[in-house]
């Protein structure tokens, strides 16, 4: 928090763009896998096999998109937050305030709601506490853990929680293929793995509902039955990793804050290789929970299910946490529920902290243009209650949905919003003839009918093997990965339709914007440059939170420990013109050397080999 100069905007958000390629890759690793990972991806695992993990596979081709086409891309662009890069590039407020609203509408519907739910089932479970209890407990430790110390600190705490979180679900890994007699011994007794009561509460049960898939250990499964058909996987979650991985700005955050293109590429490499992991450190143990104990995980009738875990639908959530309380000694057990509660907390408090920048001074700003500094901190931190208690409220939805599994719902909600955004920066960056008109209408036309399924689904429900969903086949027949697919393609066909039909943008506003015009050298005009004369950009208002000129020695102890607890306080000398200059080269430079531009390529090239072998292996 000390070693980087906070008073500047490239200090606090891009730690001065200066931090190495290990601590990066390891912060996009920890930032990306969180307790909903664990629970969601055992959980799914347990209930249907290995192919969920493909999923994080889509990250090993991703992660290498986001560091060789993107992020070039936003450096010399010398923007910090994705909402900046769409306004630089087409200009106008419509789609800084869409993008603002839709990212604060997608962290209380997927990262927050889901992170609760699964930390507080880790509380729950080791506490014996009531859920909602445990959701009350988190989010009071969490209101009171704040990261006051910029990017710079939250990329050394994720490194470290990425180790321990490595490690420890590796010996829990251990543990649970030793209990269950090998990997030989684990593939036989997986399908085997049925509960000893299925039938109940006058319910007819279908053995499809509580025997294990046929396909359970294959991750590319058939494309019209298939759970997880292998199109989907491959074309509809890959379209939508573009979001995640090239526009999310948490991840992208992350990648700006690399010493040189070369530290941005290797980061990016270690996150692919990492990505591999989550197969073996929770798909599989969440498999093996099953077999360990299949009446709680494996539960089908609801009055049983209840039982176990409070739920009708079913308790295969619990997978990971089961093994971790039932299987690791005391020890390691604390240590594996004191790195889950601490990436939880890590993550949200990210996300407040992002949710309430994006709130503040792409949406406040606009509404109170004359907005004090204090009174900007005061919205800020007011809308992150507003947040907590929307999250809360939206819990139930999480529970029940996609028949209790959290990456099936995680995904599914995914591919209803996200597609139209994953086009218009795949355009964006790619297609120079875009403008303003098309993106805008391209994102509203997705938007609406991502949120017709959406709103079905929550209105009928997903359904379950017990009871399906009553939803109309005309709009929920589709699976959500052909959804986000054919998504994607409306969203395309209406931005590129609408685009070619208006007034193209001049070359002189897209210097260094998009990829045709990546690395020329003349001074762009920036197309808010009107807007920025006369309204003060989040950046500015940013160098005035962080520069405070007040005089320490006038300002009360009580003050000064609120400055302090807000980050307001003067960390650093005023740069002269000459040092803002340089810092501003800096954090838009792109070059590399080429023996470490040699050394990356050749990396890259082995992780899509990886890749390449870990799908056609299990396949």
């Amino acid at each position: 928090m000390l070693k980087t100069n906070r008073s500047t905007v490239g200090g606090f958000f891009l730690a001065g763009r200066d931090v190495a390629w290990w601590p990066m890759g390891a912060s996009l690793f920890a930032s990306n896998i969180g307790s909903n990972h664990f629970v969601g991806l055992a959980g799914t695992g347990a209930a249907s096999g290995i192919a969920i993990a493909a999923v994080e596979w889509n990250a090993l081709v991703m992660v290498l998109v986001l560091g060789y086409l993107f992020v070039p891309i936003y450096i010399k662009a010398g923007v910090m937050t994705m909402p900046e890069y769409l306004r630089k590039r087409f200009g106008g407020q419509r789609l800084q305030i869409y993008l603002s609203v839709l990212s604060l509408f997608i962290l209380v519907a997927i990262q927050i709601s889901s992170s609760i739910f699964s930390g507080a089932i880790f509380i729950q479970l080791a506490f014996g506490l009531d859920l909602y209890l445990a959701i009350f407990i988190l989010l009071a430790i969490t209101a009171v853990y704040t990261i006051t110390g910029g990017l710079a600190s939250v990329i050394y705490t994720d490194t470290i929680q990425a180790f321990i979180m490595v490690v420890g679900s590796l010996i829990l890994m251990v543990f649970a293929f030793v209990e269950v007699g090998g990997y030989e011994s684990f593939t036989e007794k997986y399908m085997n793995a049925i509960p000893s009561v299925v039938e109940g509460d006058n319910l007819t049960i279908s053995s499809k509902c509580y025997t294990p898939q046929e396909d359970a250990f294959h991750i590319f499964r058939d494309p019209v039955t298939g759970d997880i058909p292998w199109p989907g996987l491959i074309f509809g979650m890959s379209l939508l990793a573009i979001w995640y991985w090239c526009a999310d700005q948490v991840i992208v955050q992350r990648c700006l804050c690399g010493r040189n293109m070369s530290h941005v590429k290797a980061a990016c490499i270690l996150c692919g290789y990492l990505k591999l992991l989550p197969m073996f450190l929770m798909v599989m143990p969440g498999m093996i929970s099953r077999v360990l104990y299949t009446d709680k995980v494996a539960c089908v009738v609801p009055s049983e299910c209840v039982k176990h875990c409070g739920t009708e639908v079913g308790c295969t959530n619990y997978a990971y946490p089961t093994l971790v309380l039932e299987l690791m000694p005391a020890g390691l057990r604390g240590l594996m529920l004191s790195v889950m509660v601490a990436s939880l907390m890590s993550s949200l408090t990210s996300i407040f902290n992002s949710a309430s920048t994006l709130f503040t001074m792409d949406l406040y700003t606009k509404m109170r243009k004359r907005a004090s500094e204090r009174e900007l901190l005061l919205a800020g931190r007011l809308f992150v209650i507003l947040l907590i208690l929307t999250s809360i409220l939206w819990v139930p939805l999480v529970q029940a949905a996609q028949n209790g599994q959290l990456f099936h719902y995680m995904g599914s909600f995914s591919s209803y919003v996200g597609p139209p955004v994953s086009a218009v920066f795949l355009l964006a960056i790619f297609v120079k003839r875009v403008n303003e008109q098309g993106a805008f209408w391209g994102l509203v036309v997705g938007l609406v009918i991502g949120l017709i399924r959406l709103i079905t689904e929550l209105i009928y429900g997903t359904g379950s093997c017990l009871a399906p969903s009553n939803c109309p086949e005309v709009i929920c027949g589709v699976h959500y990965m052909y959804f986000g697919i054919i998504l994607f393609c409306v969203t395309v066909l209406v931005i590129l339709g609408i685009s070619f039909l208006t007034k193209p943008i001049p070359d002189v506003h897209l210097y260094r914007l998009c990829w045709t015009l990546w690395n020329r050298t003349e001074e762009r005009i920036d197309l808010d440059a009107e807007e920025k004369s006369h309204l003060s950009s989040p950046a500015d208002t940013f160098c005035c939170c962080f520069a405070s000129d007040h005089p320490e020695q006038s300002r009360g102890c009580l003050k000064k420990a609120c400055d302090q607890f807000c980050g307001l306080q003067k960390t650093g000398p005023k740069l002269t013109k000459e040092e803002e200059e340089i810092l501003r080269k800096k954090l838009t430079d792109t070059s590399e050397e080429p023996l470490w531009r040699t050394v990356v390529n050749i990396n890259a090239i082995l992780l899509l080999a990886v890749a390449v072998f870990a799908h056609a292996y299990f396949a």
